[in-house]
């Protein structure tokens, strides 16, 4: 046998056929033997064979989802947000360089509701007892001509005006009433002020009074005959104070115990600051009486007369 068809055993160095599998002398497995299962390949040194490894798998890459997509979208847009908010809102609130923000105080009147007319500005109402309107002897229906010695055209004019005077500051105001001109001082007040005045009215300890009358059905009307106006009472409610007290239906209020009324709003906040069980007079104009005999003039053309009616008011 030559030593080209031979091999040698890795383990005890026996020399035998290369054709054999396992040793003769030691049962080990010889290394041609190998060749058969296609890893690896034997030199006819008595080196052991080389092994070449298999190939590793190769992974496949992960491809993210569209709601993967989404989700880190929405999570950008918050954090790039919240980024923004920190950073320009203080920016914003900063005031300009060289200049000083003073927070905007307005002055108070004490009255509700302005509204324009053509010779000034109009007011619903005096509020609450104890305000620079009420002291000063204002009532609903004056028109503001001039403040402060600003002639005044509109409600906005006048708004801007109160804005700018400072609170406290005592000025004269010059109004229309009936058709006559008149000029008063007042202090005005702050807004905190305004509505502590507001606070107590409301809840005063003496309570509500009673009238008997349907505000909703009362209405402003221009006197006939006369250069003023007062206020219609629609319905006056059966066995309450009013009613008792002798006031009709269609009588025109111009006078609540001593103050001129000549707005709705105004008769019903004078209505609400009397104290229950007091007794106010109340004047009104009402439709004469047709004399005996005399006929009865249509409802528009009926002359009328005053009538002075004492109400000694209830308690809500």
């Amino acid at each position: 046998m030559s030593q080209a068809n031979e091999i040698t055993c890795s383990n005890c160095h026996s020399r035998m056929p290369s054709d054999l599998r396992f040793c003769r002398n030691c049962g080990f497995r010889l290394p041609q033997s190998m060749a058969g299962y296609g890893v690896g390949q034997y030199s006819p040194s008595n080196e052991l064979p080389t092994v070449t490894p298999l190939p590793a798998p190769s992974k496949k890459k992960r491809r993210m989802s569209g709601m993967s997509w989404i989700f880190v979208g929405l999570l950008v847009f918050f954090v790039g947000a919240a980024a923004f908010t920190a950073i320009v809102a203080p920016m914003r609130k900063r005031p300009s360089f060289g200049v000083m923000q003073v927070p905007v105080v307005k002055s108070y009147l004490g009255v509700d509701r302005f509204n324009n007319t053509d010779d000034g500005v109009i007011f619903e109402s005096v509020k609450a007892p104890g305000g620079p309107a009420d002291k000063a002897g204002l009532v609903g229906g004056d028109v503001i001509v001039t403040f402060d010695g600003q002639p005044i055209h509109d409600e906005d004019q006048l708004d801007d005006i109160m804005t700018q005077t400072p609170v406290g500051k005592t000025v004269d105001v010059e109004y229309m009433r009936d058709g006559q001109k008149k000029t008063v001082k007042l202090t005005t007040i702050s807004s905190e002020e305004n509505g502590r005045l507001t606070h107590d009215f409301d809840r005063r300890p003496e309570g509500k009074p009673q009238f008997g009358y349907d505000d909703s059905d009362a209405k402003t009307v221009k006197v006939p005959g006369m250069n003023i106006h007062g206020v219609r009472l629609g319905s006056i409610l059966r066995n309450r104070p009013a009613d008792i007290a002798g006031v009709k239906d269609g009588d025109i209020v111009i006078e609540f115990d001593g103050v001129p009324i000549r707005t709705n709003a105004e008769f019903l906040m004078r209505v609400r600051r009397a104290l229950p069980y007091t007794t106010a007079k109340l004047v009104v104009m009402r439709p004469k009486a047709a004399a005996a005999g005399e006929p009865e003039a249509d409802a528009e053309n009926q002359p009328l007369e005053k009538v002075e009616i004492p109400v000694r008011l209830g308690k809500q």
